[in-house]
């Protein structure tokens, strides 16, 4: 073999080992960022879910506290009947 065809072969394949031992690091890679990307779909899932449920508990109290403006109201109206005043 003449030394630019060995040289040549030797080059190939320190290249070729290169790239196997990064496409084997790349895997490692995606997979690890696949278990982050559940981790954080996860935890958005929790997020979203404890957003509805401030969400329902709000209008609970905004409800809540509407029927007592109403209350107040026809409390307000009975007593002005009853000393006379209609407005």
């Amino acid at each position: 073999m003449d030394t630019t065809q060995l040289l040549l072969s030797v080059v190939l394949t320190v290249t070729t080992i290169f790239l196997i031992i990064v496409g084997i690091q790349l895997v490692f890679i995606l997979k690890d960022l696949r278990q982050l990307l559940k981790k954080v779909n996860n935890i958005v899932k929790e997020l979203e879910k404890v957003g509805v449920s401030f969400e329902h508990g709000f209008s609970e109290i905004s409800g809540f506290l509407s029927s007592f403006k109403v209350i107040f109201r026809l409390i307000n109206s009975l007593s002005n009947k009853k000393n006379g005043r209609s407005k």
